[in-house]
């Protein structure tokens, strides 16, 4: 249980760092762990940003390395987050740019995979 609660807290952590950094990009956060809906086979966006005419939904992993953050992301979790992020442009009837990046925060380092997913 210990160990889970430390995974939790780092994820919360990365997630926020990953936050302020989006903001001093000039993104503005729309949204913070984002479901389109339960039982619907969806995943949980961690943050959806914009800016301007750009909206960009981004997976966040925290890990000891950028290799071990990028392997977290499996295929069938990438189509999970995809079909999430098509159903939020729906829903909102988002006629503008859209794209989906993942941010890895290993330690204080930061890296960020634009059009990742």
């Amino acid at each position: 249980m210990h160990s889970n609660v430390n995974t939790y807290r780092r994820g919360l952590r990365a997630e926020f760092i990953a936050r302020m950094y989006l903001r001093m990009h000039g993104f503005r956060i729309l949204h913070n762990r984002y479901i389109t809906g339960r039982n619907t086979n969806r995943a949980e966006i961690d943050i959806i940003a914009q800016r301007g005419k750009l909206i960009v939904f981004i997976e966040v992993k925290s890990r000891p390395d950028i290799q071990t953050a990028c392997d977290a992301i499996t295929p069938p979790q990438a189509r999970r987050l995809r079909a999430a992020a098509d159903t939020y442009i729906a829903q909102r009837q988002w006629t503008g740019n859209a794209r989906f990046d993942v941010i890895a925060v290993c330690g204080w380092r930061i890296t960020w995979f634009k059009n990742a997913i």
